[in-house]
């Protein structure tokens, strides 16, 4: 026989799960302040790359590029010449970059027939550092460029690589 007592003690548990789940789902990592690192310099500005927190951060890498959008032609690979360092904050044990460019591109040089041009995002070479959900990624550039980072998923398989039987 049900009770109202007993209903009552049914729903109360229910929703009492139901807020704990979605305060659980919604509890958020703590993030080191970015104002912590040093104020950008005149003509660069500071860019962060923040990535949640997950279960499995040793499973992801996370790539970067800095660049910018330029006017180049169709035909032609094309690429930011400049140098990245990464530089200690000093007293707190983390890292951050600083990008440094005289706004040099490279390119190759073949001939193109065609001369239509194209908008592209003509980027530096591509820096790989590892995902941590806790810490977030810190770069300066120059003020008209920007930066772009894709994250990579390492999946659950390993693979054994083959022995080569030396004659």
């Amino acid at each position: 026989m049900r009770t109202i007592s007993g209903q009552i003690t049914k729903l109360f548990l229910i929703t009492f799960l139901t807020i704990t789940s979605m305060a659980v789902g919604q509890t958020s990592l703590k993030k080191v302040d970015a104002s912590i690192y040093p104020k950008p310099e005149k003509g660069f500005k500071q860019m962060v790359i923040e990535v949640p927190h997950s279960a499995n951060d040793s499973n992801k890498k996370i790539e970067f590029v800095i660049g910018k959008w330029m006017e180049v032609d169709t035909c032609n690979k094309h690429g930011l010449v400049g140098n990245l360092e990464k530089k200690d904050l000093k007293g707190w044990g983390y890292s951050y970059y600083d990008f440094t460019t005289d706004g040099g591109v490279i390119s190759t040089r073949k001939a193109c027939f065609e001369s239509s041009k194209v908008r592209k995002f003509v980027t530096s070479q591509p820096t790989t550092v590892r995902y941590n959900g806790k810490l977030p990624i810190v770069i300066y550039v120059p003020e008209v460029y920007d930066v772009q980072f894709k994250i990579f998923k390492a999946e659950d398989d390993v693979y054994r690589a083959s022995e080569v039987k030396q004659k």
